[in-house]
């Protein structure tokens, strides 16, 4: 296949954000922003993908979707939260951290994380060293918020960090950054980025993607 037809194949395979599958729909706005840092925090963690999105999607059920419903709940509500979830291995932690992080974001930012984009102006190690201001969001977390956000933050693009590179590696895409965001229109990038990084979790996966067709 061409390298066109590779990545066109990703797309149609695992080309779906992270944010799409914790049932965020990522927009300029408080609200969105602040579940995808949730999000992001439990992704960083040593935890299946999919348990942690589903703790996502459970604590928005809780009612824990805006920093304000984070500080107020208490810390055995968002562990039991994420106990519905099967999150358990981290929970306790990760309770104590969402709490930190919101009351956090409400007192330096009042619960936006737009303020963090404008104090960024398109300088992605501001954005990164902001990021990680916050508990639990290390470099790991800081690279997932990246590269789900450029969706809708376009002046972060291109976000193809080293875990999304070492899947193009696996489909014998390119290496460099830009040649491999040429491949697609700047508001797929985040798409793209989300399935290189499910190639590199998952060798079936890259296994289907990079097989002849019939």
């Amino acid at each position: 296949m061409t390298t066109q037809e590779t990545v066109d194949r990703l797309l149609r395979e695992a080309g779906r954000t992270y944010a799409a599958d914790a049932g965020i729909t990522l927009a300029d706005k408080p609200s969105p922003l602040y579940r995808l840092l949730t999000l992001s925090l439990l992704l960083s963690t040593r935890i299946k993908a999919d348990i942690a999105v589903a703790a996502a999607r459970e604590l928005h059920a809780a009612g824990l979707g805006t920093p304000r419903a984070m500080v107020e709940a208490s810390w055995q509500d968002r562990v039991d939260a994420l106990g519905r979830a099967h999150y358990r291995r981290y929970d306790e932690q990760t309770a104590t951290a969402l709490g930190e992080g919101a009351e956090l974001l409400l007192d330096r930012f009042h619960g936006d994380l737009r303020r963090i984009r404008e104090a960024a102006d398109g300088d992605e190690r501001v954005l990164r060293d902001r990021l990680t201001e916050f508990p639990r969001i290390g470099p790991v977390g800081a690279a997932i918020f990246a590269r789900e956000v450029q969706e809708v933050w376009p002046e972060f693009r291109p976000q193809l960090d080293t875990k999304a590179l070492q899947g193009a590696k696996k489909l014998g895409l390119p290496q460099d950054t830009s040649e491999l965001a040429r491949q697609v229109d700047g508001k797929a990038l985040a798409r793209l980025a989300a399935g290189l990084v499910r190639v590199t979790l998952d060798d079936a996966l890259a296994r289907k993607v990079t097989e002849p067709t019939a």
